[in-house]
């Protein structure tokens, strides 16, 4: 397990390098996120926000039938729908482990196919909808160095802003430890 870097980190900020070998060291990065994001608890997390720079990040989120949907995309690319032009409500809302214990509502696309390599570098792809859909656009932002917080509109941007001087963040070198340090992510 691994510290998660707050907003502010340079690592976060910067588009993540893609992985060009998938050996034992790329194998132990992918446990240790894994380890990390069910111990935050979250459902995805970003080589980034680990203060790794590489194209990988993990997800784990059920179908609607409740199946098990866990995985890793490693080199990803990303299309996305047209999103729907709207006032964003409480059913928008996301979080994220980098920008700790807050929620802002955020309009994303609805759909998206992702394309990816797996641990073994084996290529895939996965049709995504809904929050799953959300899921994959919100990790995949994070490998270039784009935190949800950037995308927000007023007046969400400025109660982020708010919560950021509030709490020392928007600068390197602060983390917290999932399941140590008393986060509510």
């Amino acid at each position: 397990m691994r510290p998660i870097v707050i907003y502010g980190d340079d690592a976060l900020h910067e588009v993540a390098h893609p992985v060009t070998t998938f050996d034992q060291s790329l194998q132990d990065l992918i446990e240790d996120m894994f380890e990390t994001m069910d111990a935050a608890p979250g459902v995805g997390l970003a080589a980034p926000q680990i203060g790794v720079s590489l194209r990988v990040f993990v997800y784990d989120y059920p179908t609607d039938e409740g199946t098990p949907r866990r995985g890793v995309a490693i080199n990803p690319e990303l299309l996305i729908s047209p999103i729907e032009v709207r006032e964003p409500d409480a059913a928008d809302e996301e979080g994220c482990l980098s920008f700790p214990g807050e929620r802002y509502p955020l309009l994303r696309a609805d759909r998206a196919l992702l394309r990816a390599r797996d641990e073994r570098g084996a290529a895939f792809e996965l049709e995504c909808d809904g929050w799953f859909a959300r899921i994959m656009q919100h990790e995949f932002d994070h490998l270039n160095g784009i935190i949800y917080v950037d995308r927000l509109e007023a007046p969400f941007d400025r109660a982020a802003d708010k919560v950021m001087r509030r709490n020392g963040w928007g600068k390197p070198g602060s983390s917290w430890m999932p399941g140590v340090d008393d986060l509510d992510a």
